[in-house]
């Protein structure tokens, strides 16, 4: 590995920082996958598996960012989203809704939901690292 290499490497794994991001996926391989990327790059990585375990981790750890699959069972990713954006501590959490679905009517109904942002699988994790970063810089700490 050259220098170079080594110090992308380095850059990559240090981009978490310490961030807390809430991964809410009931895809295990997804889940998996996705939570080894974010740890990769530094990131402290909880997870849920539906809406109702989402809201309950969110009030538990009140992570830094919450990233929201919207097809979720028990509780969706909207209602879940809806219900965390009731609660006062986490009403500016950032949280990225991801979904399959890429049409412009799923987009505004998260927005709506309260989701700051949207990405669709399959995730192109620099897109996904961006938007992150992006979001995290922005709150207040």
């Amino acid at each position: 590995m050259t220098s170079r290499e080594s110090t992308d490497v380095q850059l990559m794994t240090n981009r978490g920082n310490e961030v807390s991001v809430l991964l809410v996926e009931d895809t295990e391989d997804n889940r998996m996958m996705m939570r080894r990327l974010l740890e990769l790059s530094g990131y402290r990585v909880s997870e849920a598996v539906n809406g109702v375990e989402a809201v309950k981790a969110a009030e538990r750890e009140t992570p830094d960012i919450i990233l929201m699959d919207l097809s979720l069972p028990i509780v969706d990713g909207l209602a879940a989203t809806r219900r965390i954006r009731q609660l006062p501590d986490l009403a500016t959490v950032p949280i990225i809704a991801v979904s399959a679905h890429d049409t412009a009517d799923f987009h505004a109904e998260a927005l709506a939901a309260g989701c700051d942002a949207y990405i669709t699988k399959p995730i192109d994790y620099t897109e996904l690292e961006d938007l992150i970063t992006d979001l995290t810089a922005k709150q207040v700490r």
